[in-house]
């Protein structure tokens, strides 16, 4: 068995073999680029420039759109010119690339969906105390710390990645350089040190989601306990974006690692990929910004 480690450039997952079908799909990926950036970027500028939105809660959406817009340039882009160039390479460094910047941004998305439930709680349970547990400093820490466990996370798994021998050629199913397509490259039990990084990862990631789950427990507790129709409305219209957020990111991303191994398929794999790394980025700003009057009048004044 040949070891290709040092190869220079691994082999993607083509979209199409015909070119018409190759550039429907460079349209189809442009499009929910532009939509992705159009739409963070307005929440992006809006937070950044309406005094009114200098809270917690969008400072904290304000370093979502960063990493959703992050997380859709890791990938889209390169996708986007394969389709266009008709091609399927990606450079060795590249693809280490894709693996790193991917791991840092949806690690450090998940860490920060966490921050927010947690916002969320002390907003909704404990607002007394709000200013004081969500000052400045600590949301600026809190920022920090999501970026800083996502950056720790992508540095572990993409050295231990690219580390392994590789002797099942270079050509990856998927479309863009995905940690368990690149394990199916390697040699046989080598990849067990990265499953157990994996299955670690998988264990912080279990422990956030019970974290968000009795945030959100002890949230609908108390506004149903609310006397006010218009509390619990407003306590509501903030609370389910973020849950409809979390929803989506964490089925998606859970199948794409966890799905059994019989119901694998590179159409499955490329479908549930899309899903966790493209659909998010694109639809976030919709679904924060569907229920959110501040925001929304925010958008309009800048727009206007």
């Amino acid at each position: 068995m040949s070891n290709i480690s040092s190869a220079s450039e691994f082999l993607l997952l083509p979209f199409a073999d015909t070119r018409q079908l190759q550039l429907l799909h460079f349209a189809l990926f442009l499009g929910i680029y532009l939509a992705a950036l159009l739409g963070n970027g307005l929440i992006l500028t809006a937070v950044a420039c309406d005094h009114h939105l200098h809270t917690p809660m969008y400072f904290f959406l304000l370093n979502l759109a960063l990493l959703d817009l992050g997380t859709i340039t890791t990938t889209v882009p390169k996708a986007m010119a394969n389709s266009l160039w008709d091609t399927r390479a990606i450079s060795y460094e590249g693809c280490a690339a894709q693996v790193f910047f991917l791991f840092f941004l949806l690690g450090a998305e998940y860490s920060l969906l966490t921050v927010m439930a947690y916002d969320r709680y002390v907003a909704i349970c404990k607002p007394l105390r709000y200013g004081s547990l969500l000052g400045s400093r600590a949301c600026a820490q809190m920022a920090a710390a999501a970026w800083g466990s996502g950056f720790l996370d992508a540095v572990l798994h993409t050295a231990n990645t690219f580390s392994l021998p590789l002797c099942q050629g270079n050509a990856v199913d998927q479309f863009f350089c995905e940690i368990p397509q690149i394990l199916k490259l390697s040699c046989s039990h080598a990849y067990l040190r990265e499953v157990g990084l994996l299955v670690f990862s998988l264990s912080l990631t279990f422990g956030c989601f019970v974290f968000i789950v009795l945030s959100y427990v002890q949230i609908f507790r108390a506004v149903l306990r609310m006397p006010s129709e218009q509390g619990r409305h407003k306590a509501f219209s903030t609370c389910l974006p973020h849950l409809v957020v979390v929803s989506l990111f964490v089925s998606t991303g859970m199948f794409a690692y966890l799905k059994p191994p019989s119901i694998s398929s590179p159409s499955m794999d490329l479908l549930v990929s899309f899903l966790y790394s493209v659909v998010p980025p694109a639809v976030n700003p919709l679904i924060y910004s569907m229920k959110n009057q501040e925001l929304k009048n925010a958008v309009r004044k800048l727009l206007a």
